[in-house]
């Protein structure tokens, strides 16, 4: 991902990614990592209103039972492992992960920050577009 306008960097900050996709086999709803408690899960992943339907489930084995290979949204986590063409001192942090929701129906990417030193809820949405070389418009990062 490609930061712009960043005020401590002269130039664009450049961080590499990775990312986990909730499949109930290799990862489910609870993180396990990163300092995220399942109470820290479960109040992050109710915020996309997709998810709504499967917190019983998950409170009950962590969505494990859960098939979602039909379902209309898929849910990731991601996380920045580095930057790529500046040093730490850049002025960002990239300590937390995002919570992360893929519609299927319409391509749009919404995503909650977690990190516990930073604030809350900070929300990344995501809209499709045919324009650019990636296919995505960055559309709001706000705090909630």
């Amino acid at each position: 991902m490609e930061a712009l306008n960043v005020p401590m960097a002269d130039t664009p900050v450049v961080t590499f990614w990775e990312g986990e996709i909730v499949d109930t086999k290799n990862y489910t709803f609870y993180t396990g990592k990163w300092e995220a408690s399942p109470e820290d899960d479960k109040r992050h992943w109710t915020k996309f209103p997709s998810f709504s339907p499967l917190l019983s489930q998950v409170e009950v084995d962590g969505g494990k039972s859960l098939d979602l290979s039909n379902y209309p949204y898929i849910f990731m986590r991601w996380k920045e492992q580095y930057f790529v063409n500046v040093g730490t001192d850049c002025g960002l942090t990239i300590a937390g992960f995002y919570y992360v929701c893929f519609s299927c129906s319409d391509g749009s990417i919404s995503g909650f920050y977690y990190d516990p030193n930073s604030s809350p809820f900070q929300k990344l949405e995501l809209k499709s577009t045919n324009e650019g070389r990636s296919g995505y418009s960055f559309s709001s990062y706000e705090l909630q």
